[in-house]
């Protein structure tokens, strides 16, 4: 079945249906990973989003529930350029394809994602709509416009936090778990994790560092947190334009300098707002798994997962000197990790996954010592 993509500029990218058909809006973001197309669709921080990957060749490995990074799919489409008639690998359980359809996942392949992603590179990230229903251009772009416009209605500026217009979502209310959940690890410290879209490995990393875990909703307030008694408090990735935002940087501010506090992604930004400082929006961000980033003090790099659409605006936050910027993007010398020994908190831009055979990140180590010294 012919389906097509529209931009907000106009430009239109034609493709054939695979998944579940449908009409689906949302902001276009590229992925430029080589593997992991499973664990990008399952990952929170990608809710509501059209997402491209740029590998030409999507699901020649299969998938496996073991590779889910959250009970399931959130994205609002994919668009790839070729999907793999057949899978092979010793863990996959299941076909791309079937995937996409179980997930209920609207998706086309045969697109020119070269052209495309040359397309939002150069003119950044913007708003589109994926249709398999034959409808035509003219339309289509009518209810895009319409859409847009939805979105600006409810946006606000956010003048505390943003210096641009911001497009309220709301799907961290979507993510988040509903009810607090208790993940017994062995007998080391008490981890509180307040879940805006909590990677499931993180959680594993955790658990393997012999950790107890709580996993809170994203409205958990700063006195119930502190009435559980964690050893720490963990705020991930999820969402970053999203109506809970204001309300969950009200609660790090409480608990900043009360409890030692680790932030990742969206987690790290939201440390940075209720520090005082704001954010600014990447011209296109970083989503893929070979990002390199390295100490200031350093010429040793180090290559690193992101999935953000937002960093921290370091204007905004200037002259203080209980902050330490450990870690730097070597291409945009944005801020990718920093510490407090006065607050008692570390946070990192990018993704601390796992080196591999269930060892621990370094981030993870750092935020569990900051808990023992404390």
């Amino acid at each position: 079945m012919k389906s097509m993509l529209i931009l907000e500029d106009g430009s239109l990218f034609e493709g054939n249906s695979i998944g579940v058909a449908g009409e689906k809006m949302g902001e276009v973001v590229l992925n430029t990973s080589v593997v992991g197309y499973q664990e990008s669709m399952t990952d929170p921080a990608n809710a509501g989003k059209i997402l491209i990957f740029t590998y030409p060749l999507i699901g020649n490995y299969g998938v496996a529930k073991k590779f889910f990074e959250s009970r399931r799919s959130f994205v609002n489409a994919v668009i790839i350029k070729e999907e793999s008639r057949m899978f092979s690998n010793w863990q996959a359980e299941d076909s791309f394809n079937n995937f996409l359809k179980k997930e209920k996942v609207v998706a086309i392949s045969e697109v020119d994602t070269r052209t495309l992603a040359v397309r939002i590179r150069n003119g950044g990230q913007m708003l589109g709509i994926l249709s398999t229903k034959g409808a035509k251009k003219d339309v289509l772009l009518k209810k895009l416009n319409e859409y847009k416009q939805s979105l600006i209605n409810e946006a606000t500026t956010e003048k505390q936090f943003y210096n641009f217009l911001y497009l309220k979502n709301d799907f961290i209310k979507l993510v988040s778990t509903k009810k607090i959940k208790e993940i017994n690890g062995k007998s080391g410290p008490k981890i509180a994790i307040l879940d805006i879209g909590i990677l499931n490995s993180f959680i594993k990393q955790l658990r393997n560092s012999g950790c107890n875990i709580l996993l809170l909703p994203y409205n958990t307030n700063a006195d119930k947190i502190l009435e559980l008694k964690p050893d720490g408090l963990v705020i991930p990735n999820g969402p970053e334009e999203d109506k809970a935002i204001p309300g969950i940087v009200t609660t790090v501010q409480k608990l900043l300098g009360k409890i030692p506090m680790m932030g990742i992604s969206t987690g790290h930004e939201l440390i940075w707002l209720a520090l005082g400082g704001k954010l600014q929006k990447l011209k296109v961000g970083h989503h893929g798994s070979n990002y390199p980033v390295k100490s200031p003090s350093s010429y040793k790099g180090h290559i690193t997962v992101q999935n953000h659409s937002f960093i921290a605006d370091e204007d905004s936050l200037k002259g203080r000197d209980d902050i330490k910027i450990t870690l730097r993007h070597v291409n945009d010398n944005s801020i990718e990790e920093m510490e407090s020994k006065k607050l008692k908190f570390i946070s990192t831009q990018y993704y601390p996954v796992s080196p591999g055979s269930d060892e621990v990140n370094t981030a993870f180590k750092k935020f569990l010592n900051i808990i023992k010294g404390s």
